[in-house]
């Protein structure tokens, strides 16, 4: 059996088609595998459980139908998505882990992450990453009107292209937001572990690192990405 990887699928009204996409994958390949892990980044932006999107619908219901099925749903939650709570896992009947996850493949332990905590190298980013995640700044949040939450997450936007403009415009945006070698590693010898899966930094590739193999995934902002392991390897490939 296989099990697949995806992330940062990005979902929002503004895309359909990769919607469509997602979609077809679910009623498709994913109906055959032996698990689906989604890395984070599931949606382009997400303020509450209570927010009525039909993207949302679409994709929880999808997800539920795969449960159903047999194929067991695992989430880890993204820099966009971080807000996804036990309601929506609940209706999408999928699991949430923690970032980092250790699961078994095939009798190997593998160290799951979404991946932006390894870029340490960015420390505006882990900055802000680090007041969000805040339970007590997360519950204020929450108890805001919807449309205060929905322009919070545009303004959020809007100044995450700034900042990588920014990058662009002095030559670092390469470097500061990939991942740094030194947290890969760190991360790998912490769990004694040596192999690592993540997404983020929407650079798809497989690198033979120091302390092991880092997969990293593609986005699915022109196309579909899709990782597949079984006893046999790993393949990434585009849908």
């Amino acid at each position: 059996m296989t099990t697949l990887f995806i992330s940062d699928l990005h979902l929002d009204a503004e895309r359909p088609a990769i919607t469509e996409l997602f979609g077809r994958f679910i009623d498709g390949e994913a109906r055959g595998a032996d698990a689906l892990y989604i890395l984070g980044d599931l949606f382009e932006a997400w303020v509450g459980d209570d927010d009525p999107s039909p993207t949302g619908a679409f994709v929880a219901g999808k997800l539920r139908a795969l449960g159903d099925a047999g194929v067991p749903v695992r989430f880890i939650r993204g820099n966009r998505d971080f807000l996804l709570g036990d309601d929506f896992a609940r209706r999408a009947g999928m699991a949430i882990l923690p970032d980092p996850a250790v699961v078994m493949l095939h009798g190997k332990p593998v160290l799951l992450m979404h991946g932006d905590l390894l870029c340490t190298d960015d420390g505006a980013y882990q900055q802000f990453r680090a007041q969000t995640r805040d339970p007590a700044w997360q519950a204020r949040f929450l108890a805001q009107p919807l449309p205060a939450r929905i322009a919070f997450a545009q303004q959020a936007r809007a100044a995450s292209r700034a900042h990588q403009s920014g990058l662009q415009s002095r030559g670092t945006m390469e470097v500061i937001t990939d991942v740094a070698p030194a947290s890969v590693e760190a991360a790998l010898r912490r769990y004694g572990i040596d192999m690592l899966i993540h997404g983020h930094t929407h650079r798809p590739a497989m690198h033979d690192e120091t302390a092991g193999r880092r997969i990293v995934l593609g986005d699915w902002y022109e196309q579909g990405s899709v990782l597949r392991v079984d006893a046999g390897g790993a393949k990434l490939s585009s849908l």
